[in-house]
C-alpha cells in the first residue's frame, strides 16, 4: 500500500451526457483541489468538444484509447451507457488507470469478474457510483446499528416507486437487455437496495417476480422480492418505473426503533425519522439523529471517499465484492423471478447462464404489455 504524491489527480470524463454535468462536474468542483479534469472523451466529437468548451477542459477526445495514451488521467469518470462499461473499465485499468463508473457496474457478474481480474493490489482499482452509502445520514445509521443503540434488527422495507413514461425508453439503448442489461432492477432500484445492503450486511436469500405491466420493453417495468439476510432480517424489495407518484423509501425495523428515509434522487438529515418502541427512554432516542456534520448523498460525497483511497492506495468500499455483492443481488433476484425458484447467495456461478446475462436467456418469462 503505498501513498500518491502531493498533487492533484488528473481526472477523464468519458461520455458526456446528462450525467457527467449534472452529477460528476459539481463533485469534481468540490474537490478542485485534489482532482483536476484534464480531459473528456466522447464518441460524439461534436458534443465532447461543446462540453470542453463549456467547462474549460483542456484536452478532447473521440477514442478511448488515444486519450488515454496522450490525457494520461490518473482517474477516469466512466459516464456511458451499460453495454460499454466492462471493456471501457478494463482497458482505463490496463493504462494504469482508477476508475470510478456510473450504475449499474456492467451488465452481468461475467463482465464484472473481468474488471476485477484487471485490477491490481494497491490498485488501480475500479469503484462504481452507490452515492447513497456516503450520506451523514445512513453513516450514522451504521454506526448506532455497530454500537447496538438500536437493539437488533429485524425487518426492512426497501422502495424505488419511479416513473418514466414511454418517451423515456425511446433512447435506443434503454430497456434492452444487450444494451441496459435490465430494467428499473437493474438501473434504478440497484441504488436503495446498495443501501439497504450496505445497512444490513451480507444477503442469503431471494425470493422474487418480475414482469412488464404497461412499457413497451423487453426488461420488466416492476419487481418484487423478498430477501432474507443472513443475520435472519427479512425484507421486501419494490422497484418500478409505473409508479406517478415517485418515492425512494427504507424502512429498518429493530428491537428498539424504527428507522425510516423518504427521498426520491438523494437524501438529506431531515429526511430520516426515528421512532423509538414504546419501551425507549425519550432522551436515549433524542440522540439518534444527530450529526456532526451534515453531507447530503450525492456524487460529491461518494468521490471524497473514493479520492481519500486513491491518496491511500486502498481498495474503494464500492469496488470488489463492496459492489459485487448488490450486481449478486440483482442477479439473484432476476434468477429468481425467471425460474420460480428461491436463489441462494454464491449459487450463481460461471456454469450458470443467469452468470452471464441478467435473464439467462429464459424465453417468454413474462406476457406482452396488453
Amino acid at each position: 500500500m503505498t501513498s500518491r504524491p502531493a498533487r492533484p489527480a488528473r481526472v477523464a470524463l468519458v461520455g458526456t451526457g446528462g450525467i457527467a454535468g449534472i452529477c460528476h462536474l459539481p463533485a469534481l468542483r468540490a474537490e478542485r483541489d485534489r482532482a483536476e479534469l484534464v480531459a473528456v472523451m466522447d464518441v460524439d466529437g461534436g458534443r465532447a468538444k461543446a462540453f470542453a468548451a463549456e467547462h474549460g477542459v483542456p484536452a478532447v477526445h473521440d477514442d478511448l484509447d488515444r486519450m488515454l495514451a496522450e490525457s494520461a488521467p490518473d482517474l477516469v469518470h466512466i459516464c456511458t451507457p451499460p453495454s460499454v462499461h466492462a471493456r471501457q473499465v478494463v482497458a482505463c485499468l490496463a493504462a494504469g488507470a482508477w476508475v470510478w463508473c456510473e450504475k449499474p457496474p456492467c451488465r452481468s457478474l461475467a463482465e464484472y469478474d473481468s474488471i476485477t481480474a484487471a485490477e491490481s493490489e494497491g490498485g488501480p482499482y475500479a469503484a462504481f457510483v452507490f452515492q447513497h452509502r456516503f450520506g451523514s445520514g445512513a453513516v450514522r445509521l451504521r454506526e448506532l446499528i455497530a454500537a447496538g443503540e438500536l437493539g437488533r434488527p429485524l425487518v426492512a422495507q426497501c422502495v424505488t416507486a419511479w416513473y418514466r413514461d414511454h418517451a423515456y425508453f425511446e433512447v435506443p439503448w434503454r430497456g434492452r437487455w444487450d444494451t441496459e442489461g435490465g430494467g428499473p432492477t437493474m438501473g434504478h432500484g440497484i441504488h436503495q437496495m446498495d443501501l439497504m445492503l450496505a445497512t444490513l450486511g451480507e444477503w442469503s436469500e431471494v425470493r422474487a417476480m418480475a414482469g412488464r405491466t404497461d412499457r413497451r420493453v423487453e426488461t420488466e417495468d416492476v419487481s418484487l422480492a423478498m430477501v432474507r439476510f443472513a443475520s435472519g432480517v427479512m425484507a421486501s424489495v419494490v422497484n418500478s418505473v409505473v409508479s406517478p407518484r415517485e418515492e425512494s423509501y427504507l424502512r429498518f425495523d429493530f428491537t428498539d426503533a424504527s428507522v425510516e428515509l423518504r427521498h426520491l434522487y438523494g437524501y438529506g438529515d431531515a429526511d430520516w425519522t426515528y421512532t423509538p418502541a414504546p419501551h425507549v427512554a425519550a432522551d436515549r432516542a433524542g440522540i439518534w439523529p444527530v450529526t456532526i456534520r451534515e453531507t447530503p448523498s450525492s456524487h460529491t460525497a461518494q468521490l471524497a471517499a473514493l479520492l481519500d483511497a486513491y491518496e491511500r492506495g486502498e481498495r474503494p468500499s464500492t469496488s470488489g465484492d463492496g459492489a459485487r455483492r448488490t450486481l449478486e443481488l440483482v442477479a439473484a433476484l432476476y434468477k429468481s423471478a425467471f425460474t420460480g425458484q428461491p436463489v441462494t447467495r454464491g449459487e450463481i456461478g460461471p456454469d450458470d447462464p443467469f452468470y452471464h446475462r441478467m435473464h439467462g436467456d429464459v424465453p417468454g418469462w413474462a406476457p406482452e404489455v396488453p
